[in-house]
């Protein structure tokens, strides 16, 4: 009987179709959503509705990227699943929405380096887990770093409106460049944390 109680909890927490990875699920699917409405609206040279659009379901996704750790804990629900595709989800909608954002001159000029310093420490970071996961290796993600995370959302967001908000607020496109280049320095304290530690074992290995 008790080992009965003991081993369904832990099922429940792996379970693929658990409501945190349904979330995580949906923030991945979000991902073409945003950028086929940019695509269509900028490129296509459809309405600015489709802004309005884009910036819903992304916000939706930012949303979600809250509620699936949350549900996650109270729920008892945290999985290697969750675990993996919870950052992942996360760097396929900033990635995707920069380089979107780039392509149609949203960002532009000195600009472009904030958005390049975000994603080169995203593949950075990437490297470095898995370097470590290899050293069995756990590098636990910071409150700073969730701060710089929630960040790059809300200056996404401000440029994904973009356009759309700069014709009802003439400075949310400036607003959106201000905090994409906080976030870019945010991004780098926080990167430095990933880069110290796969250092250090990586001179403790070589020693």
């Amino acid at each position: 009987m008790n080992s009965t109680t003991t081993t369904t909890p832990g099922r429940l927490r792996g379970h693929p179709l658990a409501l945190p990875n349904i979330l995580t699920y949906g923030r991945i699917a979000a991902v073409p959503v945003v950028v086929g409405c940019m695509f269509w609206q900028n490129i296509l040279h459809g309405g600015l509705w489709l802004r309005w659009v884009a910036l819903v379901v992304f916000i939706a996704a930012g949303v979600s990227d809250f509620l699936d750790g949350y549900f996650a804990r109270i729920w008892a629900q945290q999985s290697s699943l969750g675990r993996m595709l919870d950052p992942i989800a996360d760097k396929l909608l900033v990635a995707s929405c920069l380089l979107m954002l780039a392509a149609e001159s949203t960002i532009h000029g000195w600009a472009l380096c904030a958005a390049v310093v975000i994603l080169c420490r995203e593949i950075l970071v990437s490297g470095l887990r898995e370097y470590l996961a290899e050293l069995q290796v756990s590098v636990p993600v910071t409150r700073l770093a969730k701060w710089k995370t929630t960040l790059q959302l809300i200056a996404v967001g401000f440029l994904i409106c973009g356009e759309a908000g700069d014709a009802i607020v003439p400075v949310v496109t400036r607003i959106g460049i201000t905090l994409l280049w906080l976030s870019a320095l945010l991004t780098l304290y926080t990167g430095w944390d990933y880069l110290h530690a796969g250092l250090h074992h990586l001179t403790k290995e070589e020693a």
